[in-house]
């Protein structure tokens, strides 16, 4: 039974969706907000949650499985050193998408900016 296993498809294979969301979700991390489909910052919305929430604590441990989930060295020293602390006291919730109200010129498609709260 798949009960609970929800995923986005996204269109695309599913060695391309994993790297399409590892890419996401270190460049909301470099840039703070990025502007994607509303459908992919859904998507990434929880793995970017998972990953601050394991920033706020500042282990070797931790800092190997967000490498592992990233693969961006740079991504996760910024995180490590930046986000974690600034979250240290918020329970969740770090990251909002806020959509916009004109669609994509090419396909229509829904846009939104996913961004860290301040």
């Amino acid at each position: 039974m798949r009960h609970q296993k929800h995923k986005y498809k996204l269109g695309v294979s599913p060695s391309h969706r994993v790297a399409m969301v590892k890419n996401l979700a270190s460049e909301v991390i470099d840039h703070g907000m990025i502007k994607t489909t509303l459908t992919r910052a859904k998507a990434i919305k929880p793995v970017v949650e998972k990953l601050v929430t394991l920033s706020k604590n500042d282990t070797v441990a931790n800092r190997r499985l967000v490498y592992k989930k990233l693969n961006d060295k740079n991504a996760v020293n910024k995180l490590f050193t930046e986000l974690g602390p600034k979250f240290k006291e918020r329970n969740g919730g770090y990251t909002r998408i806020m959509r916009l109200s004109e669609n994509r010129v090419g396909d229509n498609s829904k846009m939104a900016y996913i961004a860290f709260v301040d």
